[in-house]
């Protein structure tokens, strides 16, 4: 993307005011993205998207800037304009580059498939959909593809690439009857080229929308109290995402932002539980080889058995804390400046069986699916939708319910966690932070939280 001799030069500019540490960061974006709504193609958008940052450090402070023009003349302004908001009595200089390129290339790039192609999967998918039931009233399907190209370069010597290419399909039914509706999803994704719909079937992500909407159309509303839950694998993990892993991340526990500061070493979940973060899984949604500051990518241990062993580190955050960097910095694109983010993160399998997590929880709800929600990262405190939910009844599954709500803090769930499976999956997801909007895996195996707080109107249980 750049000549070293001119990557130099700019970093030195970004040097010029006396900061430590500079980066450049540079990346060239090809998107495809395709909407059916009924069978019919609604929209249908290709983009190319190049651009630059250039970041500084002095101590613990930072400049960011960023550029769509990528010209010598155009990141050497860049760098800078960073520069001039930074100033220290610090002299440092260039390191020499140890080139690196982590590329691989899709099997099947997506600048060989036609949109023919893409449309005949979409098509797939909505037939399947519509055949479900007489109930469906409407399919939305949309496909998206991504082919990112990223380089990174810094004052410390680091000077590597990457390829990034992701595709998925997006399945949303409506079931309607009576001036009823109600909808369902499935959204599989992955880090590859066209050839991840061999690992994907589009007929059957059809069919499980619209399973999931007719199943709710058909269900009474959740009775809300304290229970007992039984939560699924797969997007079940949403919940160790949102009220646990973002604030085991730098950029929480870095400002003291987290109400894990300072807990390594003790324990913050029931011994049953071990959780991981990993950026190495090939091909997965949130895999990659480096990170954004080209820090390899790798497999972090965050809980093991209960106890916390591990935070999510970009470069600034360890400056902060004091700790190296986890191969976990991460952002959206060249507009953003990078910062601590998940890759593929789940609890571990266990060793529970499954069907003996419902037959002992007495009365309470299983969660087949969960939905979206919020969380606040300084206390931990969440409330999650469940997107399809069953009322179980002295231990047997008897009913779905619709509307249920999980409320609690994540800190608490970690302990009344009491049952886990032996099967973790993940689901896909897109998740938002200071650095924008990246992809990133969800999952665990079944789990049962002993007590947790439901919210519904049908009634108390």
């Amino acid at each position: 993307m750049i000549k070293e001799s001119s990557a130099q030069l700019v970093l030195e500019a970004a040097l010029s005011t006396g900061g430590d540490f500079a980066e450049l960061y540079m990346e060239d974006t090809v998107s495809n993205s395709l909407m059916m709504v009924n069978g019919d193609v609604d929209n249908a958008t290709s983009a190319r998207v190049t651009g630059a940052g250039v970041r500084v450090f002095s101590g613990v402070r930072s400049a960011y800037a960023y550029t769509a023009d990528t010209s010598l003349d155009a990141l050497i302004g860049a760098a800078k304009a960073a520069a001039a908001a930074l100033a220290s009595d610090s002299r440092m200089t260039v390191v020499p580059f140890r080139p690196a390129d982590y590329s691989v290339a899709p099997r099947i790039p997506y600048a060989t498939i036609d949109n023919a192609a893409r449309i005949a999967k979409m098509r797939e998918a909505h037939l399947a959909a519509k055949a479900y039931s007489e109930e469906i009233a409407q399919a939305i399907v949309s496909l998206a593809d991504i082919d990112k190209t990223m380089f990174v370069c810094n004052t410390e010597g680091v000077w590597a690439s990457d390829r990034r290419p992701r595709m998925r399909i997006a399945v949303q039914a409506v079931a309607a009857k009576d001036g009823d509706s109600q909808t369902g999803s499935d959204s599989p994704g992955y880090a590859r080229g066209f050839e991840g719909f061999e690992l994907i079937d589009p007929a059957a992500c059809g069919r499980e929308a619209a399973r999931q909407a007719v199943t709710m159309l058909h269900a009474d509303e959740c009775p809300a109290g304290v229970m007992p839950v039984v939560i699924d694998g797969g997007f079940g993990g949403v919940i160790f995402h949102e009220a646990c892993g973002h604030s085991l991340e730098a950029t929480s526990v870095s400002k003291g932002n987290s109400v894990f500061c300072g807990k390594l070493g003790t324990q913050i979940a029931a011994p049953c539980v071990s959780a991981v973060d990993d950026g190495t899984m090939e091909g997965e949604w949130g895999s990659l080889h480096i990170d954004d500051e080209g820090t390899p990518a790798r497999r972090n241990l965050l809980i093991e058995n209960g106890i916390l062993k591990g935070y999510l580190i970009d470069k600034l955050g360890g400056r902060r804390m004091g700790m190296e960097p986890t191969g976990s910095s991460r952002r959206q694109d060249y507009t953003f400046a990078p910062t601590s983010r998940m890759t593929n993160t789940f609890i571990c399998a266990g060793k529970d069986d499954p069907e003996e997590m419902i037959r002992t929880m007495g009365d309470g709800i299983f969660a087949a699916y969960m939905g979206g929600g919020s969380v606040n990262p300084l206390t931990g405190e969440f409330n999650f939708a469940v997107r399809e939910g069953y009322l179980v009844r002295d231990g047997k599954i008897v009913a779905p319910v619709r509307g249920a709500t999980l409320i609690g803090r994540g800190a608490d769930v970690l302990m009344k966690i009491d049952r886990v499976g032996p099967r973790m999956w993940m689901a896909q997801g897109m998740c938002g932070s200071l650095s924008g909007s990246i992809p990133t895996n969800v999952g665990q195996p079944r789990i049962r939280v002993s007590q947790i707080t439901v919210g519904g109107k049908g009634g108390t249980l």
